[in-house]
């Protein structure tokens, strides 16, 4: 499979994503519901929101692992919150780590008013490919 990062301007840089990636030759692709601060049993997590953006991309991982996939796989990802303006102040600890694994995905941040569980700030869905 080959990726590549298509991006006319360079200010998304800074913010760790894509406008597009284009893949070709790819076998398999995952699509993967959202996932957000829950336990293995459903129940979700009382957190903030620094720690359900923890929680939530390691339960993303969890997926894509037993999918057989890898953070450096995904090239799609979407997150919705019920709050932009406290979701941005902790972004940075995410794009850290989806650079550590070598992921530049193209994103889409909505806010929302609210997710599937009160309490619920965060919940991302990804698409992979490989």
């Amino acid at each position: 499979m080959q990726k590549t990062i298509i991006n006319p301007w360079q200010w998304q840089d800074q913010l760790g994503y894509a406008q597009a990636v284009e893949i070709s030759h790819a076998s398999h692709t995952l699509y993967c519901a959202g996932q957000a601060a829950v336990d293995a049993h459903g129940a979700p997590l009382p957190a903030d929101m620094p720690g359900q953006l923890q929680a939530a991309l390691a339960n993303v991982e969890t997926v894509l692992t037993q999918a057989g996939y890898a953070l450096r796989d995904v090239v799609r990802i979407n997150y919705l919150t019920t709050s932009i303006a406290d979701f941005f102040p902790h972004y940075g600890a995410v794009v850290a780590r989806l650079a550590q694994h070598g992921c530049q995905a193209a994103s889409t941040l909505v806010e929302v008013q609210a997710l599937a569980f009160p309490g619920l700030l965060v919940e991302i869905e990804v698409t992979a490919a490989r």
